[in-house]
């Protein structure tokens, strides 16, 4: 499977314009189920979306952090596919950092319920 971060993950009918996160959940879920043989590939999912919540937390004196936004999320996606845009990133057979962090935020988007109904 060989995928470009292209407007496919930009688009989607129930979506606002321009929202990557239904196009990036579609494109990496399949991935999710490499969980079950691969546990470096968990790991490092695992690694790259405490990143993300820590990037996109707002943290308080209390220390507790507030729901993922998910326009925030998807402003953070766009920049991202934008970067692997100019660089001219395909999505290897395996893994790459570029396909962990895309994990992590499909991941994120399904636990966190950041889909519309």
């Amino acid at each position: 499977m060989f995928a470009t971060p292209d407007e496919s993950f930009r688009r989607s009918p129930d979506e606002p314009a321009g929202c990557p996160l239904p196009g990036i959940v579609a494109a990496f879920t399949p991935r999710l189920a490499e969980f079950a043989f691969e546990p470096g590939f968990v790991a490092a999912v695992d690694q790259h979306a405490a990143m993300l919540r820590e990037l996109l937390y707002a943290q308080g004196p209390e220390l507790t952090p507030r729901p993922l936004d998910r326009e925030e999320l998807s402003d953070y996606a766009l920049g991202f596919l934008d970067a692997l845009t100019e660089i001219g990133w395909r999505e290897p057979v395996g893994y790459d950092y570029a396909v962990i962090r895309l994990t992590a935020v499909c991941w994120l988007v399904r636990e966190e319920g950041l889909l519309r109904a």
